[in-house]
């Protein structure tokens, strides 16, 4: 079977890239016989390049939000075609033209693709406001193949008019953390000679939020927390390539925060996470946004408490250990919370037991398995209800 992405991907340093390598490299493992290829964005170039490590092959072929997919058709064409081929869309990759869902179909019609599907990273609701992504969404209907990550965008999808049996949720991948039981100084020393982690600076517990550094991730929540709190309980590790300065700059003058500005590789933030004593996700979400969390499985699989906030992208954990999280945007909760962990921690673990089996059961090979039994099932021309009897909904 040959499946084709389309999709960002690294080096471009982006959430849903990781994402896709890691389901690429994950089928790769479980089928050795599965040919994979993305059909990328030009922004690491335009010449194709393999990546050894995963098994699979990256053909640049569209610019990022152009609407222009001519180019995914071309590449298809030189390729042979795909037995599937699968987009990975965010609306800050590929936008919320029909465009998009007219190549896919058009790659069918020309029979480069037998089974053509979307996976909806972000959906929106309707008070977001957002009416072009409303539109775009009753679109993929026409789709072979709709998989989300949550129930919450299951059901807000279909609401929209999305085909229920075209709707498949896959949780996120989770990976479990490689470097958990090294030592202390072992990790401290790669984060200072790899990201300039200063181990002088850590004091009490270590706190460490991964990670992307916007807006939503609610640092400026957290800083107003962390000035209700007594100094040298905890150092705060806030470590990511920054995304918006006044997100920055509502860190300054916190003597209990250490920031490191700069991209965090996937193994490093793997070592961050080891180090940690917990992972602190104080997140705001965007009105009328549901996503999931990749840092939220990251830091599953590393199998230490998270305190984080009632929001969609985080949901599993609200859903799983209701008694780690708090309101978002509420400094107060979220500064009694801290003192509660501080007091509490081996109650905190213990909480997270719903949340260490989750990630056992959403491990990448697992979630692997699940596309290729969705497309293979498809392929042979099985409908959603029929998939309910094989052993799909057990998660």
């Amino acid at each position: 079977m040959r499946v084709g992405f389309v999709s960002r991907y690294p080096p471009v340093h982006c959430g849903v890239g990781e994402y896709t390598r890691m389901l690429a490299g994950s089928l790769r493992s479980v089928a050795p016989h599965l040919r994979v290829v993305v059909y990328s964005t030009y922004e690491a170039g335009r010449e194709p390049y393999e990546d050894r490590a995963h098994g699979v092959t990256v053909r640049p072929s569209y610019e990022r939000l152009s609407g222009d997919f001519t180019g995914v058709l071309d590449a298809l064409a030189e390729d042979g075609g795909v037995e599937v081929l699968h987009v990975q869309h965010e609306y800050g990759i590929q936008g919320a033209s029909e465009s998009l869902v007219e190549a896919l179909l058009e790659a069918k019609r020309e029979r480069l693709a037998r089974l053509v599907a979307i996976t909806m990273h972000t959906v929106y609701h309707p008070l977001s406001g957002m009416d072009e992504a409303l539109r775009f969404q009753r679109l993929i209907g026409e789709l072979d193949l709709v998989v989300v990550h949550s129930h919450l965008q299951e059901y807000e999808l279909q609401v929209q008019g999305v085909p229920p049996w075209k709707i498949h949720r896959v949780p996120h991948g989770t990976l479990i953390n490689e470097y958990l039981g090294y030592p202390r100084g072992v990790l401290l020393k790669s984060l200072a000679e790899e990201v300039g982690l200063d181990p002088g600076r850590l004091r009490g517990m270590t706190l460490a939020i991964p990670g992307f550094l916007r807006p939503d991730k609610g640092l400026d929540v957290l800083a107003e927390a962390l000035k209700k709190l007594e100094p040298g309980w905890a150092t705060v590790v806030v470590a990511g390539e920054v995304r918006s300065g006044e997100t920055v700059k509502a860190l300054e003058g916190l003597e209990s925060l250490v920031l490191i500005e700069r991209y965090l590789s996937h193994d490093q933030i793997l070592k961050l996470a080891a180090l940690a004593d917990a992972v602190l996700l104080p997140y705001r979400d965007k009105p009328g946004a549901y996503a999931v969390s990749g840092i939220l499985h990251l830091s599953m699989g590393s199998l230490k408490p998270i305190i984080g906030t009632r929001v969609p992208r985080l949901f599993e954990l609200y859903q799983l250990a209701p008694g780690l999280t708090v309101p978002p945007r509420d400094p107060d909760s979220l500064a009694w919370i801290l003192r509660w962990l501080r007091e509490n921690y081996d109650q905190a673990s213990s909480f997270m037991s719903s949340v260490y089996a989750y990630a056992a059961k959403t491990q990448w090979p697992r979630v692997a398995r699940r596309h290729l039994s969705i497309y293979r099932a498809l392929l042979e021309g099985w409908r959603h209800g029929s998939l309910a009897h094989t052993g799909f909904y057990d998660w």
